[in-house]
């Protein structure tokens, strides 16, 4: 008998490009039947066949609090019983912008928009209005939404241009991309020796998390600060996915680097759809209606969405909150470990904060190219394993995953149980 998910997948794909709505979604890259979810409850999902998962993937690192937290339920429906949109100011948004310069010191000003697509692409577009240069710096394997300017891929030598990696992007727009490797200080170094003057900003996830996760070298990151520190370039951390997830203060307080401007997302919308982007008050000034740089959105600082990111941002800084949440998430990957190295199987994992990578692997992967040697296939065999026994991993051996603090221990041995049976029978 087909499944339900099985029906609905079929439907889907009849109006919708590849039956979803955002690629990865569609269990290309692992092969089968996506799940249709229809709730979420700390930290476990259901799906329309009624199967029930521990759940891994968190909206792809939103829920830090799990599923339905009863506090943000009840700051969204309280606020949307006032009204769902006014496209006029609101007091939740100044309480945001408040908020968010107190709790990571690097924001001066700050403007919100409504995903981390639009908090990276307007950033980009500031850094360039700002220097009054065009050349932007990527990471092979770093991405930061998929507007024109970052769906680049890189060229055949360290030093040449990018070139498109997705149809409908022009050539002539992905010149004024240079790709060079993460992790690699020696590139970075060269890159800005030959066109520093021209470089009007370094873009980087601080910890990469969509070609799995990957930890930054810490010379890496302060390379990267020194150079546009002296060549006038604007440093963008991306932390859309690394924000109030890693740290109290993002990648950002982790590792001791001060970005000129930051991009946030996720955390910061509690599971509803919030971005942003700020810093230094030099370079925000620039944004219209102050300045010359032009950014708008109908629906930037939506109140709803909004007051779920408020209610999510006050219950995560507690204190000792992270501290829990990174001991639950090193619990995960190193129970997974022993459980692989018990019946020989290579892999690997680690965890940073509440985000963590799994690697089938001998060692973590610290570069792209080091993360296309894992064995995609077997991450494939355990993923769909693990599936059928009520685990619910990324669909993809190329993104991080995610613990929330509704996660119990008991929750997380239930799974390192599960993969030591899967990997007893490797």
């Amino acid at each position: 008998m087909i499944s339900r998910n099985q029906q609905l997948f079929e439907r889907a794909q009849r109006r919708t490009p590849g039956g979803v709505n955002s690629p990865v979604r569609a269990f290309r890259s692992v092969g089968g039947t996506p799940r249709f979810f229809v709730e979420g409850l700390g930290p476990r999902v259901t799906d329309v066949d009624g199967m029930i998962y521990l759940d891994y993937v968190g909206s792809w690192g939103p829920l830090i609090l799990g599923h339905a937290h009863p506090e943000v339920v009840a700051a969204v429906r309280e606020t949307a019983a006032r009204g769902l949109s006014f496209g006029a100011p609101t007091e939740n948004e100044v309480d945001m912008a408040d908020l968010l310069c107190e709790l990571l010191p690097t924001l001066e000003m700050v403007r919100l928009v409504s995903s981390g697509t639009e908090a990276t692409m307007s950033a980009i577009r500031l850094a360039r209005g700002h220097t009054g240069r065009d050349l932007l710096i990527k990471f092979e394997g770093c991405y930061h939404g998929h507007s024109d300017s970052l769906l680049v891929k890189a060229g055949s030598g360290m030093l040449t241009f990018g070139h498109p990696s997705s149809g409908g992007v022009p050539a002539d727009l992905a010149r004024h991309t240079l790709v060079l490797g993460y992790n690699d200080s020696a590139g970075l170094e060269s890159a800005f020796a030959e066109h520093g003057a021209k470089i009007a900003a370094v873009i980087v996830e601080a910890v990469a998390g969509n070609m799995n996760l990957v930890a930054p070298r810490p010379e890496f990151l302060r390379t990267m600060r020194e150079l546009c520190s002296r060549y006038g370039s604007v440093l963008i951390f991306d932390e859309v996915m690394t924000g109030f997830r890693v740290g109290a203060q993002g990648a950002q307080g982790l590792y001791g680097i001060h970005p000129d401007l930051t991009t946030l997302g996720k955390v910061i919308g509690g599971g509803m759809p919030v971005g942003a982007f700020g810093g230094r008050r030099e370079i925000m000034t620039k944004v219209a209606p102050l300045g010359p740089v032009y950014q708008a959105g109908t629906l930037s600082g939506n109140p709803v969405a909004v007051a779920a990111g408020l209610a999510t941002l006050k219950l995560v800084h507690v204190a000792g909150f992270h501290e829990r949440l990174a001991q639950r998430t090193r619990q995960l990957t190193d129970g997974l470990v022993s459980a692989a190295t018990q019946h020989g199987v290579p892999f690997s994992a680690q965890a940073i904060g509440g985000m963590f990578g799994l690697y089938f692997r001998s060692e973590c992967p610290q570069t792209y190219a080091e993360v296309m040697q894992c064995d995609k296939e077997a991450f494939n065999r355990f993923f769909h394993a693990m599936l059928d026994a009520g685990h619910y991993f990324a669909p993809s051996a190329f993104e991080a995953g995610f613990v929330s603090a509704a996660h119990t221990e008991a929750d997380i041995a239930a799974t390192i149980a599960a993969a030591e049976g899967v990997f007893r029978g490797w």
